[in-house]
């Protein structure tokens, strides 16, 4: 994989970042609206990684970074985005994950 490929990533990662949040926005109605607050969180975090993304192939390792960024947007806000959408925390589980390789991906620049 050549390291502009992360920019095609990036760009089906936009996309449904913007899809998925204004459908939380202008669609999604939760019954209980706590629910709400976890699909926008899950939004904020699918788009600012999925901007991360764009700066993977200048990166020492691109595909250590983009990898860790595109596994941290679906195991996070993927996540998110089902707990919010069946309004049931039992499917919560992959969300820790995600949110260490959002870490792991930032640490990654480091070294």
């Amino acid at each position: 994989m050549v390291p502009s490929m992360w920019h095609r990533i990036a760009a089906v990662s936009g996309v449904a970042a913007l899809g998925l949040g204004t459908y939380g926005a202008h669609v999604f109605k939760p019954q209980n609206p706590t629910y709400k607050e976890v699909w926008q969180t899950a939004s904020l975090y699918h788009l600012v990684h999925t901007a991360a993304l764009l700066a993977a192939p200048i990166t020492k390792r691109p595909h250590i970074f983009g990898g860790l960024l595109t596994t941290g947007i679906v195991a996070f806000s993927g996540t998110c985005y089902t707990v919010a959408l069946l309004e049931d925390r039992k499917y919560s589980t992959l969300a820790p994950f995600g949110g260490f390789a959002f870490i792991a991906a930032w640490a990654s620049l480091l070294f």
